[in-house]
């Protein structure tokens, strides 16, 4: 199954450091396996790579935990991109080694100045409008200064809300193709998706919702068989990949990449 709005030629990806073990968690699950994690890393980066994408692999960040979570430092769009200004303190300092790969790749950059913070994870783009959900990571006047500058650009931007307890709002949802969203039944019964085709994950399986589509595939979790079962019967070719590890700092698929 192929969608012209999944067509990337270009992923951005940050190795996991040894530090990343003291990443940030909304609840102590236990320590990361950092072998266990850069293997899931590498098998994530094997398979974007096998759609024929390019995959710039940038180097790992010690002084900063989180770093490997690339999605939250910028969102990338076609006519160019936005350096973010993260809700937590401990990552604002992301964005500045973000931006020079950037700059390189866009003609265009813009930066969220603040005072407001907004998050990559908060920002799903579909084919038709970009949402963006308010969580604890994003707030009302980061929203407003990213509906700014994507409208510049020509995009419609709608402001959502992230269930309460949830990290992001892409914690609970992922776009499979231009109008179909895969979401848990907490976040779609806000509404927030009306008038686009809406598949529900599993129950007991929310977390199967922070996948990604990329090209011909789409990165599922490993460990959610009904979720996995149910992409797979709709039609999309599902490439699971362990998460355990990232899982226990509230990482999930979307988090690990910058796609465009």
């Amino acid at each position: 199954m192929t969608d012209p709005t999944f067509e990337f030629s270009r992923a951005i990806t940050r190795r996991p450091s040894a530090s990343i073990t003291d990443g940030l968690r909304a609840e102590d699950t236990g320590t990361p396996d950092l072998d266990q994690m850069l293997k899931d890393h590498a098998h994530y980066v094997a398979t974007l790579k096998k759609t024929g994408a390019e995959v710039i692999e940038l180097p790992p960040l010690d002084d900063f935990p989180d770093a490997a979570f690339v999605e939250d430092t910028a969102l990338c769009l076609p006519q160019g991109a936005v350096l973010m200004r993260p809700g937590a303190p401990s990552r604002m300092g992301e964005v500045a080694h973000m931006a020079p790969t950037l700059h390189a790749l866009y003609d265009d950059v813009r930066q969220i100045t603040g005072p407001g913070h907004i998050e990559g994870g908060d920002i799903l783009v579909t084919g038709r409008e970009i949402l963006v959900g308010r969580s604890d990571r994003t707030d009302a006047a980061g929203v407003a200064e990213l509906s700014g500058i994507v409208g510049d650009w020509g995009h419609s931007l709608r402001e959502v809300f992230t269930p309460p307890g949830v990290l992001h709002f892409k914690t609970d949802c992922s776009l499979l193709d231009g109008d179909t969203i895969l979401s848990t039944r907490r976040l779609d019964a806000s509404g927030c998706f009306e008038g686009y085709r809406v598949l529900h994950v599993a129950e007991g399986e929310e977390a199967a919702a922070n996948s990604i589509r990329f090209n011909q595939f789409v990165l599922l979790p490993a460990g959610f068989p009904r979720t996995a079962e149910l992409l797979d019967k709709a039609g999309y070719d599902v490439v699971e990949i362990n998460n355990s590890e990232c899982a226990k700092l509230d990482g999930g698929m979307s988090c690990l990449s910058l796609r465009f």
